[in-house]
């Protein structure tokens, strides 16, 4: 870090802070009563094998207990995903069924699997509140269950016949054999056991289990675009942090399965009953960034009919916060002097994933918050601060939602803030923050991973609005200059 010589003592503090927008909780509905058809098995069929496993060295790695406290696992209690449903059927409700259908392939899976396979939509609102009374409500509140991940064949992985969530599930050899597959070779009797316990489930080695094209079938979306009418007017890139990955220099150093389910370092066994160690088991926590979710899932037990226990989903919020701090992004002083303008700092925040950040649903965001104190502590001048109610102090879009805060080069005030987003617009290029009233984006300065070229870029990734013209934002870190007047005190 370099440091200019500075008549006063300042300190200066600068933080990346996350947040995330609010939407209604969706209202609760009367299930439907449908026959399973679709030969897929819910979790609690896998996790009595895959749970009780330890490290030499004393850590517990059981891969059961790891997903249900993981936001996979609870992708159907999510309520921020149920109100931003149950948000775009009341703005579109010539679309609900359709709507309630699309949303449900990769929160709902395994009931949006056995729907279709009889030829049927899945209505989310008809299966919540979640319990686990008969299978088909165990199927919905089962998330993205081991046994959808671990059927997917290896059938146009990566290309765009199986994104949003398009892909083929393994087919029925015969009545007892239903290939499941992993990342190892299993033992003649091991294949026996898991058969029996599981009605036919076969295991069988397969690698592209761990190929990020498999995890890019979900977390690739393309969203429709509606009218006042139902009809559809454009298309929306909603999340493409597989496309990001493929423009960066990670397809040569990582994988999502390496960073999102860190590998075990030690040789462990993967099964609980009579197991043999293995070397490069992976953690099955999925790890992100989304720990107010897991917070909530625990504060709310009864509501979302929370299965994980509150000691599970208390250390996944832990290892989630550890995760955002020290492997999502690195903000540092680049450069501080006092000038006649006043102390100028350059501040440098450099995204340390494999794709923008943040990434995926497009109302995130992550912004700094910059703070300069005298050598008494008091506080000099201040730049992203939280509001009571969780707004971001100078947020324009915060303050009215017609209008947006801009990409900074440079801040010389406390009411602008640098914040890192997509803001959305509509069909008449107005901001929005309806996903299915959005053609495209007004701005999208998100940080960029290493390798990532935004002169090359896709349309569907591009860096749009004046971080496109920033020669300071590049995917080595997004350079922000705040100036200080010297003696400015916060009224």
């Amino acid at each position: 870090m370099k440091r200019a010589l500075c008549s006063i003592p300042l300190f200066l503090a600068a933080a990346l802070i996350w947040g995330v927008a609010s939407r209604p909780v969706a209202a609760s509905g009367k299930k439907e009563n449908k026959a399973l058809t679709v030969e897929l098995r819910t979790s609690d069929r896998c996790v009595a094998c895959h749970n009780g496993i330890k490290t030499p060295s004393g850590e517990d790695v059981s891969i059961g207990f790891a997903w249900r406290a993981s936001v996979m696992a609870n992708s159907a209690r999510d309520p921020y995903w149920q109100g931003s449903v149950r948000r775009e059927t009341i703005d579109h409700p010539q679309a609900s069924a359709a709507i309630q259908d699309e949303c449900s392939t990769c929160h709902m899976p395994v009931a949006h699997l056995a729907d279709h396979s009889v030829g049927l939509e899945t209505q989310v609102f008809s299966r919540l509140p979640l319990s686990l009374s008969s299978q088909i409500e165990r199927a919905s509140s089962d998330g993205v269950s081991c046994s959808v991940c671990h059927q997917i064949e290896n059938i146009g992985l990566g290309t765009q016949a199986t994104f949003n969530g398009n892909v083929a599930i393994a087919t029925v050899v015969d009545k007892n054999q239903r290939p499941e597959y992993g990342p190892f070779v299993i033992d003649a009797g091991h294949k026996r056991v898991m058969q029996s316990s599981t009605d036919g489930f076969v295991p069988q080695n397969a690698e592209h289990i761990r190929n990020s094209a498999l995890c890019g079938s979900c977390h690739t979306l393309s969203t429709k675009a509606l009218g006042a009418h139902g009809e559809v007017i454009g298309s929306l890139p909603e999340q493409m942090p597989y496309q990001e990955w493929l423009h960066s220099d990670y397809p040569n150093r990582n994988t999502c399965q390496c960073c999102h389910m860190p590998e075990v370092s030690e040789a462990v066994p993967i099964t609980a009953l009579y197991g043999e160690s293995r070397q490069g088991m992976h953690r099955h926590v999925f790890v992100g960034g989304n720990f107010l979710l897991q917070s909530i899932l625990n504060e709310h037990r009864g509501e979302l009919d929370t299965q994980a226990l509150p000691q599970e989903l208390e250390d996944a919020v832990a290892k989630t916060k550890h995760f955002l701090e020290t492997q999502s992004a690195r903000v540092e002083i680049h450069d501080l002097q006092q000038t006649p303008r006043g102390l100028v700092i350059d501040v440098l925040t450099e995204n340390l994933t494999g794709h923008k950040l943040p990434t995926a649903y497009p109302s995130r965001r992550a912004w700094l918050h910059v703070t300069v104190r005298d050598s008494k502590g008091q506080l000099v001048f201040e730049s992203g601060a939280l509001n009571h109610d969780g707004s971001i102090r100078g947020n324009a879009n915060d303050e009215d939602p017609l209008r947006y805060e801009p990409h900074y080069t440079e801040i010389t005030r406390p009411d602008q803030v640098e914040i890192y987003e997509p803001i959305l617009k509509n069909g008449q290029g107005r901001v929005t923050t309806g996903l299915l009233s959005a053609v495209g984006y007004l701005k999208d300065n998100r940080l960029l991973p290493s390798g990532f070229d935004k002169r090359t870029a896709a349309p569907e990734i591009a860096v749009l609005g004046s971080a496109a013209e920033d020669e300071n934002f590049t995917d080595r870190g997004s350079l922000v200059r705040y100036v200080v007047p010297v003696g400015y005190a916060p009224a």
